[in-house]
């Protein structure tokens, strides 16, 4: 299930402030119409198709509240709901259950939710839900993008594809129940007028939080190299070639052009970003200007068209820069430019 923030009917309630750059919408809807809730749940890209079992009667009410590229929500649901998928979601997926039980369809098995234990759904893994009410859930929705983003920058290099999250977390203590209230306090201050509303670096950090705890206290698959000591600084050299790259990001500098201004030879240069960047310094170049077209595709009114973001950051080869980016991102650049 996902955060469809542009959708508007007679019984939902749209709401959207800015402050400081950054934009919350707030969608509230109630009913018992199955259609209506498929409606609420489907993004343009991930459409959702909702029944009730039996055709019994059902009963929602679904508050979502959108920031940038982090959701968080406060459903209840009531009756069994069936819930399908019809097209891969680009956001994980992260469900609190506090009454009832849910069922998913992951790729390789079913994945249960229940009270005091948390659901971790990455993208694309989850195709179908079975709801139990009375249901009640809070829960967090992520962009792929950002939570890579924020590998990329604690490991400093270039990170791609899944992170294979478990899908389970444990409420009832340690990181689990930090979690689950900080998801909560969130929804609360952001909903109706709340004060975070008003407070839009608070936010960002506790949604930043959010994201750091996730990857740090829950297994995946670069838990064992965030258990390890962080490397030494980078040295100079490595620095003073970075800073040249984010200056002339978007000319055709080469290797030697980099190395002359890090002030070294070019197989020093390469030393340097192997040992203290895991990379070499072309591909720290070229992730520089993959995540600069991501952000130019999120940024655009769609009256630039794709072929002029990739030319401008220097990708001639139109197929190969969308696989790329869909690798780095998880969605194509089209998906991006639709949001």
């Amino acid at each position: 299930m996902s955060v469809n923030s542009h959708i508007q009917n007679n019984g939902g309630l749209t709401r959207q402030l800015a402050a400081q750059n950054m934009s919350f919408r707030e969608t509230a809807h109630s009913g018992t119409d199955p259609d209506e809730l498929s409606e609420i749940l489907s993004t343009p890209n991930s459409p959702i198709k909702v029944s009730a079992e039996g055709n019994m009667p059902i009963a929602f009410h679904c508050n979502f509240i959108s920031v940038g590229e982090v959701a968080v929500a406060d459903c209840t649901y009531e009756g069994t709901v069936l819930v399908r998928r019809e097209a891969p979601c680009d956001r994980m997926i992260v469900f609190l259950p506090m009454e009832g039980n849910a069922c998913f369809d992951g790729m390789r098995e079913q994945i249960y939710s229940v009270p005091a234990r948390g659901t971790i759904l990455e993208a694309g893994r989850a195709t179908g839900a079975r709801l139990f009410g009375p249901r009640r859930h809070f829960g967090l929705f992520i962009d792929q993008a950002k939570i890579i983003s924020h590998l990329t920058q604690m490991f400093e290099r270039t990170i791609s594809g899944d992170i294979d999250f478990h899908p389970h977390i444990d409420l009832t203590a340690g990181s689990g129940l930090v979690l689950q209230q900080l998801v909560s306090s969130l929804h609360r201050g952001l909903s109706g007028n709340g004060p975070l509303q008003r407070s839009p670096l608070a936010v960002g950090s506790l949604f930043d939080a959010a994201v750091y705890l996730l990857l740090e206290s829950c297994p995946n698959r670069y838990s064992n190299q965030l258990a390890l000591p962080a490397p030494a600084p980078a040295p100079r050299h490595v620095k003073w070639a970075i800073d040249f790259m984010q200056e002339h990001i978007a000319e055709p500098i080469s290797l030697n052009d980099i190395a002359m201004a890090a002030k070294v030879s070019v197989r020093t240069l390469q030393q340097g970003f192997r040992q203290f960047r895991d990379t070499t310094p072309m591909a720290y170049l070229h992730e520089l200007r993959m995540a600069a077209a991501h952000r130019d595709l999120l940024a655009s009114d769609a009256k630039q068209g794709i072929a002029d973001v990739a030319l401008r950051w220097g990708f001639t080869h139109l197929g190969r820069f969308a696989a790329e980016y869909r690798k780095r991102f998880g969605q194509l650049p089209s998906q991006t430019l639709k949001r």
